[in-house]
């Protein structure tokens, strides 16, 4: 495989003979954007927009930022510093902007950790004027993944630090704690991180188990019983399905890599640190477009958001 460092350049990725027929694979894939890893910008999670468009959360730069289909990079805000600078957010210290997302409407949200009541939750940032805090979460939370469950007009946030899901109204308000099921807890650093709704279920990654979690959604919008779905990821970040039915994409922030994860549970490696895997932190999926996140926060110096042609 060759190693990817430029704009344009792609790489054929060949199948292994172990991978199922009817897998997914990927193609044509290039560096779309490179990011600012100096000033703070190691990107960490991906919301889709109309157009071929993404907005990307950075830390610990503070930032929302939008990078055009051209990969032109342009920051919507940074959040402030905390009163005292900041340093007591839970698990990473410092403040940091961690997942996003688009509703339908268009409304962009993100979730900022800072240690602190008052600052840390979900932040909505209008078309115009500063962010707005309207799901404020607790202090020792240290939320990472942020999921608009549009049917049941909802937040769903994973609390790495404190091992649950939250829920909040769509309109803003209380949050409440969805689910606390042992297997989102930590075991000494990260546990529940990335996070999708999918075919009736919540599922989440935890980081220090290296695990996926299905928790169905009961008939009245609650947590069911949550069921361990694939194992031997450890360091999973975030991940996306690829609309074939149970098969995702995951990525693998320790291992720099991204995976595929079969619907039986089994997963291979797509890519990793030869085709310029650094920090791998989310993926993101919209037909036969794949994105995908380098944070360069545990390896490298090279943040980027890259670009695949998804094969099915």
């Amino acid at each position: 495989m060759k190693t990817i460092r430029t704009l344009g350049l792609a790489a054929l990725l060949v199948v292994g003979t172990a991978v199922p027929a009817s897998a997914s694979s990927l193609g044509e894939v290039r560096v779309l954007a490179h990011f600012d890893r100096a000033a703070g910008q190691a990107a960490e999670s991906i919301a889709l927009e109309p157009g071929g468009g993404v907005v990307i959360g950075m830390i610990p730069a503070r930032q929302v930022v939008r990078v055009a289909p051209d990969g032109a990079v342009a920051v919507l805000t940074t959040m402030p510093l905390p009163p005292g600078g900041g340093g007591t957010t839970p698990v990473v210290g410092d403040p940091v902007v961690t997942g996003v997302a688009r509703a339908d409407s268009g409304t962009l949200y993100f979730l900022y950790s800072s240690g602190q009541g008052g600052l840390t939750g979900i932040w909505q940032l209008p078309r115009s004027g500063a962010p707005r805090l309207v799901v404020p979460l607790p202090a020792d939370t240290m939320p990472n993944a942020l999921v608009i469950d549009g049917p049941r007009k909802r937040f769903l946030v994973t609390d790495s630090a404190g091992g649950r899901i939250w829920q909040a109204p769509l309109g803003g308000g209380r949050a409440t704690v969805w689910s606390a099921d042992p297997t989102l807890a930590p075991n000494g650093f990260f546990g529940a991180n990335g996070m999708k709704v999918h075919d009736g279920a919540v599922w989440a990654s935890n980081s220090d188990r290296g695990t996926i979690v299905r928790i169905p959604v009961t008939r009245d919008g609650g947590s069911g019983r949550a069921e361990v779905r694939a194992t031997g990821l450890a360091g999973i970040d975030d991940f996306d399905f690829t609309d074939r039915g149970d098969e995702i994409l995951a990525a693998i922030n320790q291992a720099n890599e991204l995976v595929r994860v079969n619907a039986n549970g089994t997963h291979d490696t797509l890519l990793d640190a030869g085709d310029g895997m650094q920090g791998t932190t989310a993926v993101a999926v919209r037909g036969d477009r794949v994105y995908v996140t380098n944070g360069a926060n545990l390896a490298g110096d090279d943040p980027t958001l890259m670009l695949a042609r998804l094969r099915r």
